[in-house]
């Protein structure tokens, strides 16, 4: 296996000290709640899930997944388990490519903090987006069938699958745009004159509203599990951030690929890179297919959308650096992360001019 593809896939490691759970505990749990469970049971840890932590649960006959709030004190709305498993739960009944929902549990005597149980499903996790490893007409078969799955996603009807409250209907970016501006003045550490640029044009050139649909809010494809054996998504993961909204958003946050920065994010960019050899289509044929596919026209302003999306990143990595400064933050060596605000904010005006900015 060579080193890049083994950056692609889910790796585990021994539980880290501070997510220690009782593994006898947890065996009980799962023999009393879920069907055909045989020990005798094994733990290890994703890299990845940080946000919640993840677990691989090994028995001699399957694989499970355990996902749980992280210990401490936290927001009460932040790192809502119940709202990812009630999701999955929702879609994986319409056939929607989730893995299978099996437990609940809000108790927190059981292993400290509420989890949910869901089988484990066997893909691969491109980190990098120009997916090196890779031919052209896999490359070509990954990204369409991501395109495929997100147009699918914003095809249900969220009402009929009994989501009408899981969020807020209307102004989907003028509430986003407010949020994220409020993040980054309360955690800001320097001066960048970009994102103060950003905050005062961006509520003045919101897009006419769109429909209100169940979106994602982190489409990447660190969060998409591609079968092992074909170029196809198998499960969409990491439904933290699901809510309802314009899903604009979605496409446009997953379409960052085209046009990231070179900001130091792992999964690189495919700016600068000839996308006809890779087999990748065009940011614009790739909007179009999506469009084709839900039935509704293509943005009339591109630029808008890049330069929101950018924005709203250099919000969040911003807020890492101000916990990181603060001591609070939950990954190490956050506080390395402020190098990359200013080329996002940069990036961001950028596409702000192209939208029309002055």
């Amino acid at each position: 296996m060579s080193e890049t593809m083994r950056k692609y896939l889910g790796e585990t490691v021994a539980v880290k000290a501070a997510y220690q759970i009782d593994a006898a505990r947890l065996a009980e749990f799962l023999g009393d709640t879920v069907v055909g469970y045989e020990g005798p049971l094994s733990l290890a840890q994703f890299e990845g899930g940080q946000s919640n932590p993840t677990y691989l649960l090994t028995t001699p006959r399957a694989k499970y997944v355990l996902r749980r709030r992280p210990p401490g004190v936290l927001l009460k709305s932040a790192h809502a388990v119940d709202r990812e498993f009630r999701v999955m739960r929702a879609l994986f009944e319409q056939g929607f490519p989730v893995p299978e929902p099996l437990v609940l549990c809000e108790d927190p005597d059981v292993l400290g903090t509420a989890f949910y149980i869901m089988r484990h499903v066997a893909g691969r996790v491109f980190l990098i987006s120009a997916m090196p490893d890779l031919t052209p007409a896999e490359r070509a078969a990954v990204y369409d069938s991501a395109n495929e799955t997100l147009a699918r996603l914003h095809s249900l009807d969220h009402v009929a699958l009994g989501l009408e409250d899981f969020g807020r209907s209307g102004n989907y970016f003028g509430r986003q745009v407010g949020r994220w501006s409020q993040q980054y003045e309360s955690s800001k550490t320097d001066d960048i004159a970009e994102m103060d640029r950003l905050i005062d044009w961006l509520p003045r050139a919101l897009p006419p509203e769109g429909e209100t649909r169940l979106i994602h809010g982190d489409y990447s494809f660190h969060n998409l599990l591609i079968a092992p054996d074909k170029p196809q998504v198998a499960a969409v993961l990491d439904w933290e951030l699901s809510t309802t909204g314009d899903p604009m958003g979605d496409l446009t946050y997953h379409a960052m690929e085209w046009y990231r920065p070179h900001d130091g994010d792992s999964r690189g960019t495919l700016v600068d890179y000839d996308l006809v050899a890779l087999g990748i289509p065009s940011l614009d044929a790739y909007v179009a297919r999506y469009c084709e596919r839900v039935g509704r026209a293509a943005p009339e302003n591109l630029g808008f959308y890049k330069a929101y999306n950018l924005f709203r990143v250099a919000a969040i990595v911003q807020g890492i650096v101000g916990r990181a400064l603060a001591g609070n933050a939950a990954a190490e060596g956050a506080s390395r992360q402020a190098a990359r605000v200013r080329p996002l904010a940069e990036a961001a005006w950028a596409a702000a001019l192209e939208a029309g900015a002055a």
